[in-house]
């Protein structure tokens, strides 16, 4: 890359961001607000403002979204849904993808720590810290009670971005045991482009362009117990790694 290339990168990630932190700082009140209608009610009303902040800012940056539907999906029904984990852009991305029913993203506690957002994200999300154990057992019992009031989950099973050279990293059970536990089907995604849009390794990476993601067969837990999870988990893993193969993910290296 040129310097003159990398120049105009940099003007475009500044400008990205300064719609990032102007959208952030005018939702504050609005998310303070619902705090005062209970976790469900202004829990679901965060969820439909972070959707409204996605279509806008991806508008702004120019990049141009669109879901590809291998299996439609019940908007009526609850769902454990679940994606590769690639790109920074993932979380704005699953609000472009997600359009007809509340859910919940599983999020690392340590994005509490943002300024601003961090607030904003903890009131929509369910925060986890993945080192303590009392913690993850808090977030499992609370991503069951949504899914019990018909609130859909949002898990990447990966736990954090796949720096490997293979379509996936391998996955933690914990979307799976909560699959089973509460009869819930897995609805699995697949994030094609983000890593194109804007790659883990620097904010810098960011670029417009297209933005897709593919709705694949939901699964269902029933043939499924606990004992049979990683069944289940390796079922889920092999259909989202051919399918990434299959649409040719850009960061695939290992064949």
């Amino acid at each position: 890359m040129n310097a003159w290339s990398s120049f105009i990168r940099i003007i475009y990630t500044v400008y990205a961001l300064v719609w990032f932190v102007f959208f952030t700082l005018i939702a504050f009140p609005v998310v303070i607000l619902s705090s005062f209608f209970g976790k469900i009610a202004g829990g679901n009303f965060i969820c439909s403002l972070c959707k409204i902040w996605a279509d806008a800012w991806y508008f702004l940056l120019g990049i141009r979204h669109q879901n590809i539907i291998e299996s439609p999906y019940d908007p009526g029904k609850t769902y454990v849904f679940i994606s590769n984990h690639i790109s920074y852009l993932d979380i704005p991305c699953m609000f472009k993808a997600i359009r007809k029913q509340p859910f919940r993203v599983l999020a690392k506690a340590d994005l509490k720590k943002i300024p601003v957002f961090g607030y904003i994200y903890s009131r929509g999300a369910v925060m986890v810290d993945r080192g303590s154990t009392t913690q993850r057992a808090q977030s499992v019992r609370a991503l069951k009670k949504l899914l019990g009031r018909h609130v859909s989950v949002f898990i990447f099973p990966e736990g954090t971005f796949n720096e490997t050279e293979g379509p996936l990293k391998s996955f933690y059970e914990g979307a799976f045991r909560i699959s089973i536990q509460t009869q819930t089907p897995i609805k699995p995604l697949l994030f094609l482009d983000n890593y194109n849009l804007m790659n883990y390794r620097s904010i810098f990476s960011l670029k417009p362009g297209k933005s897709r993601v593919i709705f694949l067969d939901e699964i269902s837990p029933e043939p499924y117990t606990l004992k049979l999870i990683n069944v289940y988990k390796e079922k889920v893993f092999q259909e989202m790694e051919q399918k990434l193969r299959d649409y040719q993910a850009s960061w695939i290296k290992s064949r």
